[in-house]
């Protein structure tokens, strides 16, 4: 539990230090929300960043979730687009991947 409160601590002070940064955040927010939605409701099956789960890309045995490139259409995620990555990188997103997953199981979601 005191993760979980430390992990939303650090996400609310990130929000403020963009604020401090930028002056503000919606636009960027609100754009993105746009471009996801004009792909769905336009079935235009472009690309986009999008957090979902990942289990059985790149070997990877648990159900965590994490943003990589799908294809968004008219049904949501179409297919997800699988980068070649080389060994290091690999290793580096299983790395990834096991400190989300021990986040994940001490928040017993």
């Amino acid at each position: 539990m005191q993760i979980r409160k430390e992990f939303h601590k650090q996400v609310i002070a990130s929000a403020y230090e963009l604020i401090k940064l930028n002056g503000y955040t919606s636009w960027a927010i609100g754009l993105s929300v746009v471009d996801l939605a004009e792909s769905i409701m336009k079935n235009l099956r472009r690309v986009h960043p999008i957090s979902t789960m990942i289990k059985d890309l790149y070997g990877i045995k648990d159900d965590v979730s994490l943003s990589v490139p799908c294809i968004l259409g008219e049904n949501g995620i179409l297919d997800i687009v699988k980068v070649t990555l080389t060994l290091e990188k690999e290793a580096r997103l299983k790395k990834s991947v096991d400190t989300f997953w021990g986040i994940q199981k001490e928040l017993q979601f």
